[in-house]
């Protein structure tokens, strides 16, 4: 069986993320290392697409269509599907408790360094986690219990999404954010050396 349409979405999607959450960091211990100011610009607009696209649609499609499929298939990982359900709610707190760390540094200053550094680690460990267990859990055994009507179902779905990170062109909506991203960003997501 050739692997389905929605299952490559979903890994390039997380391959987007990870690279994108890899050029956070990579760009604050630059400018940590350098003592350079930080671009509370570029940081917001990483977070932004963070929330734009894994969180509210990747994740949406998710939850509300390849698990429930699962578990009318099977119950052999309700317990995993419950968790990433959990997770997926968590993750939208997450982003706005960075992206509220992130403003109470630009605002007050260093001495909130730590904090949005503290929250970004606990979320880049939490999704790193989330996505192994989607990808070594829930897509193998997605594979091994759906049938050609659900993957019609859900490759449909997925094919719907646009996000430009796996090599889509982005909307007009976009065009700016992703210019931004990809013009000051360090590599992997970006051109720029900070």
């Amino acid at each position: 069986m050739t692997t389905p349409l929605s299952i490559r979405v979903i890994r390039d999607e997380h391959q987007a993320l990870r690279a994108m959450l890899d050029s956070l960091r990579l760009m604050l211990r630059r400018q940590r290392d350098q003592g350079s100011t930080p671009r509370f610009d570029v940081i917001r607009a990483m977070l932004f697409y963070i929330d734009e696209f894994p969180e509210r649609l990747h994740h949406r499609k998710e939850s509300e269509l390849l698990f429930p499929l699962i578990r009318q298939h099977s119950d052999a990982a309700a317990d995993i599907l419950d968790r990433l359900d959990r997770d997926h709610a968590a993750g939208e707190r997450a982003i706005r408790d960075l992206e509220r760390a992130l403003l109470a540094w630009e605002m007050i200053g260093e001495s909130r360094r730590i904090d949005f550094e503290t929250a970004l680690d606990r979320y880049l460990d939490f999704y790193a986690a989330h996505m192994r267990l989607e990808e070594e859990v829930v897509l193998p055994l997605a594979q091994q219990v759906l049938g050609e009507a659900d993957w019609r179902t859900l490759d449909a779905a997925f094919a719907e999404n646009r996000d430009p990170l796996t090599g889509h062109p982005p909307s007009h909506e976009y065009e700016q954010l992703f210019s931004r991203i990809v013009h000051t960003a360090p590599a992997p997501i970006g051109l720029g050396g900070e």
